[in-house]
């Protein structure tokens, strides 16, 4: 995945599947299908027939009802293609045949639907140029359930210019890809607001839109100051002020002023008194998730403080004669235990309970129910009888039974419910925060004079790392962005993106990637892709994608979901009569009623019961959880999954294909073995082989000198960590031996002068190629090695063979369990590798998998 692809998200996704041969069981699954294809019909310029295109003013629509019945009206008349209308802006836009249907016949069938119709001229519709479509995310509050996110997608689709969305209710975020010709963002947030839910836009492709924290900024005065500032700037085409949280939003051309310089442009502006730093836009989303949990655990609280009192008065204090004698006393016409009862409830029911009222009138509005519309129902049932209950029973003497304390242990029951669900929406966002934080809070850029010599090193947000920047890496530290190695050379881990565990050499002109690890030297980058364009940012926007998509089976619960609350008020009303009527003939012993009850209010407790107990929530949330978990674990330990319709298909995977190095293996050699040929000492074998390789950064380089260390230094060292690394220092600087004209030759080995003498370290090619005789003895102890999954690294001094190492790289405890664990389900695992052959095919008989063969220079495509 070194040269990882994203695939556009485009129409076409199905052809380009068939062409390919996969058919439909294997096609790509674009998230956001093309919304001429949901539409109905064909792009427009797709086929031959004449088609046009016009506006037409609608007036007298109130909600999507009448957008709907609209386009049904539209739709109906033949010859017409597509119909698309926004109830915000009152416009409806038709594309038809102008051979089968007059713009007559749409006029004439608008207002057969019962509206207010016009054509709108040519000057009242702004045709601006053709641009690319957008993909943009927004943050959407409000929603509860299944029924909500159907509402809200279904809302966004029937505007113009928007070609797909998709709603994710576990992250409350909506990803909507649209014309920025024919609708802008302001446009979709309008319309999200304008059905009931909260909408704020968070990121788009074009990256146009910023936010910046803001230190020092505590006066009226020092606000003016950054409005002059931000006023000068060329570029900047609006921006927002918000004081009270020290935050400015602003929209500016990327193209023509860089985020960095309206970053120092405040700084120097105000004389240094304030200080911008970029809004990540996932740590804003972090902090919306916390200040919503916050809020719904104040609520809780609220609600269990008025609720444990009623609990208290209802089933603990009559057991209490002191306390029970003051309840009962009257207050007028009332008990004082039902009188304070009374009170904490109505707090609990109207007051804390009031988002319960809001969310289900919106919903109730639309013409959907939801989970809110259970909770109102049932609670307010309580609440209704209990208080008719007590007003009767204190003006005729006779008092039923009241319930005043299921209302508001149900309400807070639920509210506990939606903390918790709260709390679990939080989390299943980890795995993209952990995505984000791969990459440097900080970079160190490099500035030049006008000579072109670079004279300054300045520590900046890697936010504010642009294009065209040339930035430093230590090693051991992150590379901050995508770009081009310019100076210096070094090693690279780069197994976050290609899970190979090799670190790669890295010199003048090659690739490095953002997030990546710098191991060992020091390297001068230039930035060529920054922001959304970076390989990191792209795997963040595919693990978001498929968090987002739904699976097919999730399509299923949204439909039960859809028809899940009427369904149960029917079953409560069915629930409610049974029982009265069981009541009403006899057919249950009247013990079961208390005293003071009734048929009636028996029969409405479990009328009530199950209408609280049923929760649609649970049907819409489940399957996106599961999948944002599955995604989000996968994408922790490199696995990018494609969303909700992958994993579903996985239960029909037949072969699993592992890497051998790194994925089955730990991915860090060990020298398992030291042999010699010749007359020389095994500890001056080591010493030779590691002052040829001290030098060298190769991986396999530094196992060998930790080898040769250890074999004469082991039990020599202090005990101590820090001295331990100390003394190694001054004993590697004495012990090895000086290496001369050293050069490290790729996919061979090594070579130097030692002493005068030429020394080869490396493999059988570096070997042979240099005239070496490899003795008969040694080729069967090179074979018995690679038999058993180790590499052979052969050793020549003088044009003489010396002796040869065996390295290995070990099996993961975990490999062989796993590769079981697939045979048992019916999957076959494959092994694919670069290695030798024999070496090869000792791990896979030692894993016990089937070997498939060698494979190179391969290079992924999604």
């Amino acid at each position: 995945m070194a040269h990882l692809q994203l695939s556009a998200v485009a129409g076409g996704g199905r052809a380009a599947a068939a062409a390919g041969g996969g058919g439909d069981e294997m096609e790509d699954v674009a998230l956001l299908d093309s919304y001429d294809e949901e539409m109905g019909g064909a792009p427009l310029g797709a086929g031959e027939e004449e088609e046009e295109e016009v506006y037409v003013r609608v007036t007298g629509m109130t909600c999507s009802a009448c957008t709907s019945a609209v386009e049904a009206a539209v739709s109906a008349r033949r010859g017409v293609r597509r119909v698309a209308v926004s109830l915000l802006q009152n416009r409806a836009r038709v594309v038809f045949d102008p051979a089968l249907v007059k713009v007559e016949d749409i006029i004439e069938a608008i207002e057969d639907a019962g509206f207010d119709a016009e054509i709108l001229p040519d000057s009242a519709v702004s045709q601006p140029k053709a641009q690319k479509a957008l993909s943009a995310q927004f943050r959407i509050g409000g929603m509860t359930c299944a029924n909500c996110v159907n509402s809200v997608e279904g809302i966004l689709k029937k505007l113009p210019g928007v070609k797909g969305a998709v709603v994710a209710l576990a992250t409350s975020l909506g990803e909507v890809e649209y014309d920025p010709s024919v609708i802008n963002k302001e446009e979709i947030v309008q319309a999200i607001e304008d059905a009931g839910f909260e909408a704020a836009f968070l990121q788009s492709s074009e990256q146009d839109k910023v936010f910046l924290g803001l230190t020092g900024l505590h006066t009226e005065r020092d606000v003016n100051v950054l409005h002059d500032i931000l006023k000068k700037m060329v570029g900047l085409r609006q921006f927002d002020v918000n004081d009270t949280i020290s935050e400015v939003a602003i929209v500016f051309d990327p193209e023509a002023v860089g985020l960095r310089s309206i970053v120092d442009a405040i700084q120097t502006g105000s004389n240094g008194r304030l200080k911008a730093h970029v809004q990540n836009p996932y740590a804003r989303g972090a902090s919306n998730d916390a200040h919503e949990a916050s809020k719904m655990l104040y609520l809780l609280h609220s609600s269990l403080f008025l609720s444990i009192p009623v609990f208290f008065i209802r089933m603990v204090c009559p057991r209490i004669p002191f306390i029970s004698a003051i309840l009962l006393m009257h207050c007028g016409p009332f008990i004082v235990g039902d009188l304070l009862k009374w009170i904490l409830v109505s707090i609990v029911q109207f007051v804390v309970g009031k988002r319960f009222y809001v969310a289900a009138y919106r919903a109730l509005r639309h013409g959907s129910t939801n989970m809110d519309v259970l909770v109102v129902l049932g609670t307010t049932a309580s609440y209704v009888y209990s208080v008719c209950a007590l007003v009767y029973g204190a003006f005729t003497g006779f008092r039923p039974p009241i319930y005043f304390e299921t209302s508001a242990m149900i309400i807070t029951f639920v509210l506990f419910g939606k903390y918790l669900e709260v709390l679990a929406k939080g989390k299943t966002s980890d795995a993209i925060k952990k995505l984000v934080e791969l990459v440097p809070a900080t970079a160190l850029l490099l500035l030049k004079d006008k000579e072109g010599k670079y004279v300054e090193e300045r520590e900046i947000d890697a936010l504010l790392v642009q294009p065209g920047d040339i930035l430093k890496v230590l090693p051991g530290s992150k590379v901050p962005a995508d770009g081009v190695v310019v100076w210096g050379a070094s090693h690279v881990n780069e197994s976050m993106i290609t899970g190979e565990s090799a670190s790669i050499p890295k010199e003048v002109s090659s690739v490095v990637i953002g997030g990546t690890m710098n191991l060992h030297g020091v390297l001068h980058i230039q930035a060529n892709k920054v922001g959304s364009r970076t390989v990191l940012s792209q795997i963040i926007s595919l693990v978001e994608t498929a968090q987002m998509s739904k699976a097919p089976i999730q399509k299923f619960a949204d439909y039960v979901a859809s028809i899940f609350v009427p369904i149960v008020i029917t079953l409560s009303i069915i629930t409610f009569f049974i029982w009265f009527l069981c009541g009403w003939v006899g057919a249950y012993p009247n013990s079961w009623i208390s005293g003071t009850s009734n048929c009636f209010v028996f029969s409405l407790m479990f009328a009530i019961a199950v209408v609280v107990i049923a929760c649609p929530c649970a049907l819409g949330l489940a399957t996106p959880t599961a999948v944002m978990v599955a995604t989000g674990v996968g994408a922790n330990h490199g696995v990018l999954v494609k969303g909700g319709d992958a994993l579903e298909r996985a239960q029909n995977v037949n072969y699993v294909v592992f890497d051998k190095t790194g994925t089955l293996t730990q991915g860090k050699a060990v020298v398992t073995t030291a042999k010699v040929f010749s007359g020389m000492d095994l500890g001056d074998f080591l010493t030779l082989v590691a002052s040829a390789e001290a030098s060298s950064e190769h991986p396999l380089a530094k196992s060998i000198l930790e080898y040769a260390f250890h074999f004469h230094f082991f039990g020599k060292l202090p005990t101590s960590k820090n001295g331990m690394e100390q003394r190694k220092e001054e004993i590697l600087s004495h012990w090895l031996l000086e290496a001369e004209d050293f050069s490290a030759l790729p996919g061979k080995g090594v070579q130097c002068l030692i002493n005068g003498k030429k020394v080869l370290v490396g493999n059988r090619t570096l070997i042979t190629e240099n005239g070496v005789n490899v003795p008969s003895e040694a080729e069967s102890f090179l074979v018995d090695l690679e038999l058993n999954a180790k590499t052979g690294i052969l050793v020549a001094c003088d044009d003489s063979f010396v002796g040869l190492m065996g390295i290995t790289d070990p099996l993961k405890r975990e490999a062989a369990v796993v590769v079981e664990g697939l045979k048992k389900m019916g999957v076959e695992p494959v092994m694919l590798t670069g290695d030798n052959w024999r070496t090869a095919k000792a791990v896979a008989k030692e894993v016990s998998l089937y070997f498939l063969g060698l494979i190179r220079n391969v290079q992924l495509l999604t």
